[in-house]
């Protein structure tokens, strides 16, 4: 029995879709959580957060994108964020606390 590259490229296309699909769902959930407030939706909003994230990374990869590339451009953007003082950063220093973060845990 031969490989049949076909089947697999249909696959990685199918598996593509399917996490574009993921993404917005989370998002819509998201926004659904939002509007009912925040306090209530608490670890519910911390799921869909979190499951935002997971699917970004898995359709990073079945792109073609290695983890690490995503996050070494996700550290990019928030030194990048820093220097050019993104309100978000003005405002909270939300960018500087993200990226002690990653120093802390990438070590």
């Amino acid at each position: 029995m031969g490989y049949n590259k076909n089947v697999d490229i249909t696959k990685n296309i199918r598996v593509i879709e399917w996490l574009k699909s993921e993404i917005l769902t989370a998002v819509a959930t998201l926004f659904q959580l939002l509007v009912k407030g925040v306090q209530n939706s608490q670890e519910a909003i911390l799921d869909v957060l979190a499951n935002i994230i997971l699917v970004t990374y898995l359709l990073g990869k079945r792109l073609g994108v290695s983890f690490e590339r995503i996050d070494e451009k996700l550290e990019s953007k928030v030194r990048l964020g820093i220097v050019e003082e993104h309100k978000i950063e003005k405002w909270y220093g939300d960018l500087s606390k993200l990226l002690d973060y990653f120093k802390r845990t990438r070590g």
